[in-house]
């Protein structure tokens, strides 16, 4: 009875890996379906742009606005940050003071 026991517990341990190793398994199977969509849709995506020369013209123009937009939002928050720079310096009239006086 004692050897039967250890078996027992040995079999329930495998059994226990096995369906651990299968949720495991369904759960990169899941994984690699979603990324094999993914790539799927990429492909496809290429695909369009190649053929579509009006389209590939537009993104091209969309890269261009955003790369303006960006310029110009860079450009004013450089303005933002110097006028906050002059406020806080004018508000600050101690540091005048003792600037002054050294």
């Amino acid at each position: 009875m004692a050897e039967s026991e250890p078996r027992e517990g040995n079999c329930d341990n495998m059994v226990k890996m096995v369906e651990d190793s299968n949720r495991d398994l369904e759960k990169l199977l899941e994984e690699m379906e979603k990324l094999t969509v993914q790539a799927t849709w990429m492909a496809y995506d290429m695909v369009v742009i190649r053929t579509n020369p009006d389209l590939a013209n537009s993104m091209r123009r969309l890269e261009d606005a955003f790369l303006s937009c960006k310029e110009e939002m860079e450009k004013k928050w450089q303005e933002v940050l110097m006028e906050s720079k002059a406020v806080e310096v004018s508000q600050t009239p101690w540091k005048m003071d003792w600037l002054s006086s050294c």
